[in-house]
């Protein structure tokens, strides 16, 4: 995931240009909250869509348990499901975005921070948007191929999430004037539709291809809330 940013400090370096123009500042508080708020709300808006239609069941008792096992949450004392639950998620809500923005933060050097302000001189924000989209998805290409189990229907639900999510990114990394919106956003959104809401979620049979990053659902839900950015940053001259 550091590639992205070797590549860009490998490029800074050929053209003569400093890394420190590549946006450090942490920039305003209101896109930093919003960059965690919008990619959490996604991401649960799209599980109560599969809990709702019957894609997926929230986790039984004994799923929660056996999830707090692998957190490491007992040998303190005995923990309901409920508990297990909400300590959970806390520390991945908090201390777990903290860890995954140091490797989202290598791929957000090279996207956010470099990539799309370059795009930026040739391309409109709808330009930039889907362009830069459209390579982070490909980037990504060669993972699908090998953890797939349906590779067409994953590239195509994949990419539909990716270049989404670059629009909201793009908004955001605009309207901030700083990398770390991205960043934040990222990791946030790794964390929720990777390692919270999963595991709450009980898999029926020939559902599969409704849930997870790569999954109908996810690809639906973002795919809305990028046209809905999309609108705004046209709406906003950015």
């Amino acid at each position: 995931m550091w590639c992205p940013a070797i590549a860009a400090f490998i490029t800074l370096k050929i053209k003569g240009r400093k890394i420190s123009s590549l946006h450090w500042n942490w920039g305003s508080w209101k896109y930093i909250s919003w960059s965690y708020i919008v990619p959490a709300l996604y991401g649960i808006i799209t599980y109560i869509f599969i809990w709702i239609f019957g894609f997926g069941n929230l986790a039984n008792s004994e799923a929660i348990t056996e999830w707090g096992k692998e957190l490491g949450l007992f040998g303190i004392g005995t923990l309901n499901p409920t508990l297990i639950t909400i300590i959970a998620i806390m520390l991945l809500a908090t201390i777990e975005v903290i860890r995954a923005s140091a490797t989202t933060l290598g791929e957000e050097i090279g996207w956010r921070g470099f990539f799309i302000y370059e795009l930026r001189k040739v391309l409109s924000f709808t330009g930039v948007s889907i362009f830069s989209g459209l390579i982070w998805s490909f980037w990504h290409w060669p993972l699908l191929v090998y953890y797939s189990n349906n590779v067409l229907l994953e590239f195509i639900t994949f990419t539909i999430v990716i270049v989404s999510m670059s629009f909201i990114m793009t908004y955001y990394t605009f309207k901030s004037k700083s990398l770390w919106p991205a960043v934040i956003f990222h990791a946030v959104s790794n964390v929720y539709i990777q390692k919270i809401l999963p595991p709450l979620t009980t898999e029926i049979e020939g559902t599969q291809h409704w849930l997870g990053e790569n999954g109908i659902m996810f690809a639906i839900v973002t795919c809305i809330f990028g046209i809905y950015f999309w609108k705004k940053g046209l709406k906003e001259q950015l």
